[in-house]
């Protein structure tokens, strides 16, 4: 993919490019938007996300759960590619920048599948709460399920990878069960909801 290695070539400048103090922001392809526009919002939320699951590595231990947080790091990378090629401009340029594929869902399947034999089979509601671990899991599929919603709404106006849609909603899902085995992991009691609990 010459194109993009000519772009991340051109990335290697100064943090400070000052292109940005009025507002605005550039896309891959060269478009200047104003940096509340919709995909760059979504985008930016990607990127959220994954600095969340870094923060979350840091309270893993487990070799398994640690390369499935790393893999979907990286392919947050590649949504983020996607969504910021979102534009006219970029067919037009011809730019081949990484996509994700059906292969990219297949792994999440994967490791839902993986994980639910894990599992004893939920009977009831339980909260975001338990270990460091499994609450920052938690919080990393609130952030991934806003990031889904964003996407919904780029997909009003642009053509979405329908793979895209697929591999976040996939992605949520996992994290959620992540998050329960990383209670059941410690033995810890996993928290859960109580309607109406008498005081």
């Amino acid at each position: 993919m010459p194109e993009l290695r000519i772009f991340l070539v051109q990335c290697r400048m100064s943090i400070s490019t000052k292109t940005g103090d009025f507002g605005e922001t550039s896309f891959a392809n060269g478009e200047r938007v104003s940096k509340d526009d919709i995909r760059i919002e979504t985008y930016g939320t990607l990127d959220e996300l994954n600095s969340i699951i870094g923060v979350t590595l840091t309270f893993v231990y487990d070799e398994w759960a640690r390369a499935i947080l790393t893999r979907i790091q990286n392919d947050l990378f590649t949504l983020g590619a996607e969504l910021a090629s979102l534009s006219p401009k970029t067919e037009e340029l011809k730019l081949q920048l990484p996509k994700v594929t059906p292969q990219h869902v297949i792994d999440l399947e994967r490791d839902i599948a993986d994980l639910e034999e894990k599992l004893p089979v939920q009977k009831t509601f339980i909260l975001p709460n338990g270990t460091p671990a499994s609450c920052f899991l938690h919080y990393t599929r609130t952030v991934c399920r806003r990031s889904e919603r964003l996407t919904v709404a780029i997909s009003r106006h642009f053509h979405v990878n329908p793979q895209v849609l697929r591999y976040l909603n996939r992605v949520s899902d996992l994290l959620y069960l992540l998050a329960r085995w990383a209670n059941k992991e410690v033995k810890e009691q996993q928290p859960i909801y109580k309607y109406f609990e008498k005081k």
